[in-house]
Order: C-alpha cells, then sequence, then structure tokens
C-alpha cells in the first residue's frame, strides 16, 4: 500500500520527500498513520529498484532532495493497479489506494476488472460477527455498539456498491433494488 501511493504520487509530478510525505499522510494517516522509519525505508527500497529517482534540489538546500518517477517505476506501478492482491481489494484502505491512483491506468477495461473485483467482494455476505460460520445481521445483534458497527457497515457498503455499479454502467441485482429496510450484504472486518 505504501509502495504504491508513492509511486503514484510520483506519477503526478516529481516531489521533495516532505511533500510526499504530507500527501501519503493525507491519503491514509487517519486510519494508517505513515512514520519516517516506514516511508524512508520504502523510498529507499523503491530508488534501489530503479522504480524513483533521487536528485538533490539545490534550490532547497544540500540536504533536501526531490523524488520522480521512472518509466520502471511507471511500468511497475500500472502493474499494481492492473492486477491488485486479494488483500488489496479485500481491505477497505488498501482498496482506496488502489482507488485514488486507478485512473493512471489508460484501459478502461483493466479499470473496470479491479472494480469488479471489489464489487464482488462486497456483495458476499459477511459480518464483523458470526454464528458458528453464519454471518449475523445487524437485526439479531443485542449490543447497541456491535449492531451500530454493523449499520454503519451496511451503509457504507451499500453506498460503495451503488457508487461500482453506476460507474460500471452495470444495474443492481433484484433482490437489493427491491430491499429497504435491510441489507443481506456488510463489508469483511477489516484487516489489521
Amino acid at each position: 500500500m505504501l509502495e504504491l501511493a508513492i509511486l503514484g504520487f510520483l506519477a503526478e509530478g516529481p516531489l521533495p520527500g516532505h511533500e510526499l510525505r504530507r500527501r501519503v499522510s493525507q491519503l491514509t494517516g487517519y486510519t494508517r498513520p505513515v512514520s519516517d522509519g516506514s516511508l524512508y525505508p520504502a523510498i529507499n527500497r523503491l530508488t534501489r529498484a530503479g522504480l524513483i529517482e533521487r536528485r538533490t534540489d539545490p534550490a532547497a538546500g544540500a540536504a533536501r532532495y526531490v523524488l520522480s518517477l521512472t518509466a520502471a517505476g511507471r511500468a511497475d506501478m500500472l502493474q499494481r493497479l492492473r492486477k491488485p492482491a486479494d488483500h488489496e481489494i479485500t481491505d477497505y484502505t488498501r482498496f482506496y489506494v488502489v482507488l485514488a491512483f486507478l485512473s493512471h491506468l489508460p484501459d478502461a477495461a483493466e479499470r473496470h476488472a479491479v472494480l469488479r473485483r471489489r464489487l464482488e467482494f462486497l456483495e458476499e455476505p459477511a459480518s464483523f460477527f458470526y454464528d458458528n460460520e453464519r454471518p449475523l445481521r445487524a437485526e439479531e445483534i443485542a449490543d447497541p455498539y456491535r449492531r451500530g458497527m454493523l449499520l454503519t457497515a451496511r451503509a457504507t457498503s451499500r453506498a460503495e456498491r451503488t457508487w461500482l455499479r453506476e460507474t460500471l454502467g452495470e444495474e443492481p441485482p433484484v433482490f437489493e433494488a427491491a430491499c429497504t429496510d435491510s441489507d443481506p450484504h456488510a463489508p469483511a472486518a477489516p484487516a489489521n
């Protein structure tokens, strides 16, 4: 996720390290804070791999540098966007990093393939709480806070599925279009 965010922001133009850190933190910071201890080693890995280039910024002083994406870095970023790992589809924050840069894929069919994978995941019944293997629905939970989690997840999932279908030019399934008070789908518990 961090490497894709770095590559994605640099695809939009060269950035000094501190500005890159600010943008990555704004994208993921409230759910997954970005520390110098994770950002700068990732920058170093990407530089050693030839995916980004680091050069000093004479206008800002010797200790400052500017990062830019190489041709190999652009190709790597596009491949990461074309074929996100399963956990980048199922994890809310990781998927949003993919989504933030998906417009860099020049082929609409490739963008739609990624969105369809997310939609398929969201349409699978899931819950934060289970009775054996059966996902529990909000209406089956007595604890008001757990019920609140499920109701919030349901609303978020419903809104995301609606947007995905609109973007893909698809109609909602008949059972969902007729459903007003309940929703058979809730997103899976977020990964840690």
